[in-house]
């Protein structure tokens, strides 16, 4: 079925992304006997990661396999999947009207946006290249893989030091590299050499690679230093464009760390009838996390709308009573 311009599709929910989040709250809704819509542009952000991890029953499978899955319990309960990218989401009557790039509409009643970020790594040639192989961020996504390694911590912000002790947990030997993160505090540089983990002056301008695996870093002072993991903090922006439509604009994370869409616990905004679940409400949240954060979401969207259906159902009662008194 394709929704044409003039002819949109009514649904219950329409989830605009379908990640892990997305179809974690589609499955929930799909069970309770709501119609679903997930509109999906392909884009996972851990679509680079040879495995997911700290996914109970699930740990090490491949991310488009967890997704594969996923879309099947989605449909196989009778949602839909929509390959296609989600531009507008407006105000339509009582509830939205979600825009594709494909040219379909979708009226929904409620909506839920899981759209992910986006990660702005370090400007280092080579960098982007080697994401989420050996160029890392999470320890508890990707730590246990490069254990007894030689990691290396590239500091960009004060977190980077937080970063080298807790890879520290996962190997001996490891290096902090000042890059371009300024003046350390005396309790940071304590902290660091109670750990033995040493400290490298300068700027990294690339990386070596050989074989296609990362053997070292290389300083903007020329000097080569080996490493087979390197860790990086990016900067975290929600993926909120399809939002701005309803006056949601993504703000500053408490950490300083980047941007995210602003939720109550159950991922409700402030718009009403507006959901979000995932990185896109919390970008420091992991696999596990964004696919709780989509079901606490969903059962909150579910919850609003038997109110809603409640409430009609009383009103329509009470006007046949009137009628017949």
């Amino acid at each position: 079925m394709t929704e044409s311009a003039n002819n949109p599709s009514d649904v219950d929910v329409v989830i605009v992304g379908g990640g892990v989040a997305g179809l974690s709250g589609a499955v929930t809704l799909v069970r309770s006997r709501r119609s679903v819509v997930v509109v999906d542009s392909g884009e996972p952000r851990n679509a680079p990661a040879s495995g997911v991890h700290g996914l109970l029953s699930r740990d090490g499978i491949a991310p488009d396999e967890l997704l594969r899955v996923g879309r099947e319990e989605v449909t196989g309960y009778g949602g839909r999947v929509v390959p296609d990218r989600a531009v507008t989401a407006s105000r339509n009557g009582d509830g939205f009207l979600v825009e594709t790039a494909g040219g379909s509409r979708f009226r929904a009643r409620r909506l839920l946006v899981s759209t992910g970020l986006v990660d702005r790594l370090p400007d280092i040639p080579g960098l982007r290249e080697r994401w989420g192989r050996d160029v890392l961020h999470c320890p508890y996504c990707h730590g246990w893989e490069v254990r007894d390694q030689a990691i290396g911590v590239l500091a960009t912000g004060p977190a980077s030091v937080h970063q080298a002790l807790l890879f520290r947990q996962l190997s001996d030997e490891v290096t902090l590299f000042r890059h371009t993160v300024g003046d350390l505090a005396d309790e940071a540089w304590e902290k660091l050499a109670a750990r033995d983990i040493a400290v490298v002056e300068g700027e990294v301008a690339g990386l070596e690679v050989e074989s296609d695996r990362l053997t070292g870093v290389r300083l903007a002072s020329g000097p080569r230093i080996p490493i087979s993991a390197l860790v990086v903090a990016p900067r975290f922006e929600a993926r909120d464009d399809v939002l701005a439509g309803l006056g949601l604009t993504a703000a500053e994370h408490p950490m300083a760390v980047g941007e995210q869409v602003a939720a109550d616990a159950s991922g409700l905004t402030s718009v009403p009838g507006v959901w979000v679940a995932g990185n896109v409400s919390e970008v420091l949240e992991g696999v596990p996390g964004a696919a709780a954060a989509g079901v606490r979401a969903a059962a909150a969207v579910n919850a609003d709308l038997v109110a809603a259906d409640t409430g009609a159902a009383l009103t329509r009662r009470l006007a046949g009573n009137s009628a017949h008194a």
